[in-house]
């Protein structure tokens, strides 16, 4: 079983009350900030409290994604990961197997800030 507690050191965990308020200036400036990647963890698809919250995170995500390769960082430093029936131990095999991908990228143990909002 995969903890949280196992990711602190890698892992900063940033609250929203919905992946909607994600917005382009915030995923700038975690990679301004130093973050080699950023999941962001949204809520199952239909089941949006704020409706598309999680459709809004996702247009914004590939956004920032698109200028990360044209600024030479490359494509694939952001995730989107929605939660699905197997809960918090699925989200977090999709967590590890990003950081593992990071790695690969950035070649060296990654920073990534993984925003996760709450209900």
């Amino acid at each position: 079983m995969l903890r949280y507690s196992e990711y602190e050191d890698k892992v900063k965990a940033i609250p929203l009350p919905c992946s909607g308020k994600m917005d382009i200036l915030y995923l700038t400036k975690a990679f301004e900030t130093g973050a080699d990647g950023v999941a962001i963890i949204t809520c199952k698809q239909g089941e949006c409290r704020y409706l598309e919250g999680n459709l809004r995170a996702r247009k914004r995500a590939e956004a920032v994604d698109a200028l990360l390769e044209e600024t030479g960082l490359g494509k694939g430093r952001i995730v989107i990961i929605q939660m699905k029936e197997g809960g918090i131990e699925q989200v977090l095999r999709e967590v590890d197997d990003f950081l593992t991908k990071i790695k690969a990228l950035s070649g060296q143990m990654p920073n990534a800030d993984i925003q996760i909002p709450t209900s």
